[in-house]
C-alpha cells in the first residue's frame, strides 16, 4: 500500500498570495527569514491580507540559513505565548522548514527534537493551529512536502524531519513572489528541484502518482532553468511551479543519496556550508553513475533521456546523456563540478579526508538512504563522496 499526500488547497499564478484574506481564523504567526520579503514588500501584503481576513497578527522574524535548533525552539515559545490557530510562513525553504518544526513544539511542548528526528514518528498535528506555505525560491517545494531540514549546528549534522503530519494545509505559489531571486539562488534551488524530480523518479518508492509529475518537473526544469538563470521572467514563472510538481514527486516517493550526502556534507566542515543545492548538483551526476550499476535505476534514467529527446540507443547510453545534461546545466549556471573546487576550495581537503569515514557513515543513516534505488554501505559512501570532492570516475 503506498500514500499520496498534498495540501488541502494549493493555489498558483499570478495574485495567488491574496488567498491569505480568504483564511478563517482568530490568531497567526508569521514566520519569515532574513528581511528580503519586507525589503520587496510581500511580508506587508501578507499581513495586510491576514487582517483583511479578521486575523490578529505576529511576526517571528529573522530564521537563519539552514534552520537551527534554538531557532525553532525559540520560535515555538512565542506561538505558546501567542497562542495562533494558522502558521503562515513565507520565503526559502529555511523559514518554512523552521516553521514547521515550530509547529510541532507549539502543539507538544513536551516533545523532544530526538523523537522527530525518527521518520514518521510526528505525534497528530492540527490540534491547535493550521498551516499556510508561501515559498520565495524555486526549489525546496517544502510547501508541498512532508519534511523539514533542521541543522544541529553543534554537533555539525543536518537532520531531515519527515512526517505526512506537516504537509501544509495550504501551499500559495505565486511567481510574482519568485521574481526577485538573485541569479545564483536561482541556479542553486533549481539544482535542488531537478534533483528531487529526478530522485523520486527512480526511488524504490516511486509509483504511477509520482512518475508523471516527476518527468514532467524534469522536463521543464531542464527547458526553463538556464533561461530563469539568466533573467527570464516567464521561464522563472514555469520554475515556480516546476519546483512544486518536483516536491508533489518526492513528498511521496522519497529520494535518495544524493539528498543523503548532502544533508551530512551541508555543515560538517569548519571552511563553510555546502549550500544544499549546489551539493545536489555536484553529487546528482556521481550517483547517477553509482546508482546506474542497478538494471532498473538504469532503464529510468534512460526513460527521463528519453522524455528530454536526449540521443542514445541503449540504457548506458542514455544515462551518460543524461548525466552529461546535467553536467552541461551546471556549466552554464556556474555551479562546480566537485568540492574541491566549490567556492574557490573553501572546503579544506585534509578535514575532508579526516572527517570522510563519519561523514560516509552518517549519510549511510540518513533516512533518504532507504528508498535509493542501490544498496550502499559506509566503504562505498566514502568512495562516492571522495569522486565527488576530486572529481573522479565512479566506476564501482
Amino acid at each position: 500500500m503506498y500514500r499520496f499526500t498534498l495540501p488541502r488547497d494549493l493555489y498558483h499564478g499570478e495574485g495567488a498570495l491574496e488567498a491569505l484574506k480568504t483564511i478563517k481564523g482568530k490568531k497567526a504567526v508569521v514566520v519569515v527569514g532574513g528581511g528580503s520579503m519586507k525589503r520587496f514588500g510581500f511580508l506587508d501584503k501578507v499581513v495586510s491580507y491576514l487582517e483583511e481576513a479578521g486575523l490578529e497578527v505576529k511576526l517571528f522574524e529573522g530564521v537563519e540559513p539552514d534552520p537551527s535548533v534554538e531557532t525553532v525552539m525559540k520560535g515555538a515559545a512565542v506561538m505558546q505565548e501567542f497562542e495562533p490557530d494558522w502558521i503562515v510562513s513565507i520565503g526559502g525553504g529555511s523559514p518554512i522548514d523552521a516553521a514547521k518544526a515550530m509547529w510541532a513544539f507549539y502543539e507538544y511542548p513536551d516533545v523532544t527534537f530526538e523523537d522527530l528526528c525518527v521518520p514518521f514518528n510526528f505525534p497528530t498535528l492540527r490540534t491547535k493551529a493550521h498551516f499556510c506555505a508561501i515559498p520565495s525560491t524555486s526549489g525546496t517545494a517544502t510547501e508541498v512536502t512532508a519534511f523539514s531540514v533542521i541543522t544541529d549546528y553543534e554537533k555539525g549534522i543536518k537532520y531531515p524531519l519527515a512526517d505526512f503530519n506537516i504537509t501544509p494545509d495550504i501551499a500559495i505559489v505565486d511567481p510574482e513572489i519568485a521574481e526577485k531571486m538573485p541569479p545564483k539562488l536561482t541556479a542553486n534551488t533549481g539544482m535542488d528541484a531537478m534533483t528531487h524530480a529526478i530522485e523520486a523518479y527512480v526511488s524504490t518508492l516511486h509509483c504511477e502518482y509520482t512518475d508523471p509529475l516527476a518527468l514532467h518537473a524534469i522536463k521543464l526544469i531542464s527547458e526553463n532553468l538556464v533561461s530563469s538563470y539568466n533573467g527570464d521572467m516567464k521561464a522563472r514563472a514555469i520554475m515556480h511551479d516546476a519546483q512544486c510538481l518536483a516536491g508533489m514527486a518526492f513528498s511521496n516517493a522519497l529520494l535518495g543519496i544524493v539528498h543523503s550526502m548532502a544533508h551530512k556534507t551541508g555543515a560538517a566542515y569548519s571552511g563553510g556550508h555546502i549550500v544544499h543545492g549546489a551539493a545536489n548538483a555536484m553529487y546528482l551526476p556521481k550517483v547517477i553513475k553509482f546508482n546506474a550499476k542497478n538494471e532498473e535505476a538504469a532503464e529510468r534514467y534512460a526513460q527521463i533521456a528519453r522524455h528530454l529527446k536526449l540521443e542514445g540507443n541503449t540504457a548506458e547510453e542514455l544515462t551518460e546523456a543524461l548525466i552529461n545534461r546535467i553536467k552541461e546545466m551546471n556549466k552554464e549556471l556556474n555551479i562546480a563540478t566537485c568540492i574541491k573546487d566549490y567556492e574557490g576550495g573553501i572546503i579544506d581537503e585534509k578535514e575532508f579526508m579526516d572527517k570522510l569515514p563519519q561523514v560516509a557513515e552518517l549519510a549511510v543513516g540518513d533516512a533518504c538512504t532507504g528508498s535509493n534505488p542501490r544498496e550502499i554501505n559506509p566503504e562505498q559512501m566514502a568512495k562516492l563522496l571522495k569522486a565527488c570532492f576530486y572529481d573522479e570516475e565512479v566506476d564501482f
